[in-house]
């Protein structure tokens, strides 16, 4: 089973997967995790993504792609499934994963997305970013990466729909009542 979980920065993506993982037994690629640890370790692709994260930009789709290649090749295979998190973030990404998928006979099962209004997003990251010391999470950069998030990743969403793919869930509220109503969505997927 092969997952996305979509919603807009601060949505709370990283606590439901990581509900998922266990739940699922599924292996979790966070692009932001892969993408911070680049940025940590000094890494030719870290000090690229640092241009564009510190921006509140999108990391340009071939970059992208590759990293998810290569980490589906060197991690993910063998395992049960995997959940997306953060991945894919344009038309052109979610197309290239089709691909991806299918040349190791794998298709996308379901795209959970999470919605939540965007003044509790950027108070969650602002909270975020005081309690992590997320340096990404500021209000300018917070500001331009939910706008970001509405000219580019947010026809995702009907790009999914329209594949029958897509089950959009309430992300505001207590985290175990939002994961519950997950599972039921994840369960009724896989039962197509």
């Amino acid at each position: 089973m092969n997952l996305v979980l979509f919603g807009a920065p601060g949505s709370g993506k990283g606590t439901q997967s990581a509900k998922i993982i266990d739940k699922y037994g599924l292996y979790h690629i966070s692009t932001g995790d892969v993408l911070r640890d680049h940025i940590a370790r000094h890494t030719d692709l870290g000090r690229l993504a640092d241009k564009y994260i510190s921006k509140g930009q999108l990391i340009p789709d071939a970059v992208m792609i590759e990293i998810i290649d290569n980490v589906l090749e060197e991690k993910a295979s063998g395992k049960n499934g995997v959940v997306f998190d953060g991945f894919p973030r344009t038309i052109a990404q979610a197309e290239a994963l089709e691909k991806l998928l299918k040349k190791r006979d794998a298709k996308i099962d379901g795209v959970i997305g999470l919605e939540v209004a965007e003044d509790e997003l950027i108070k969650r990251m602002l909270q975020r970013g005081r309690e992590t010391g997320r340096t990404d999470d500021n209000l300018e950069t917070i500001t331009r990466r939910l706008e970001v998030y509405r000219e580019s990743t947010k026809p995702l969403k009907d790009y999914y729909a329209e594949l029958g793919l897509y089950l959009s869930v309430d992300g505001q509220g207590n985290v175990d009542d939002i994961f519950g109503n997950i599972t039921k969505g994840i369960d009724s997927m896989v039962k197509k």
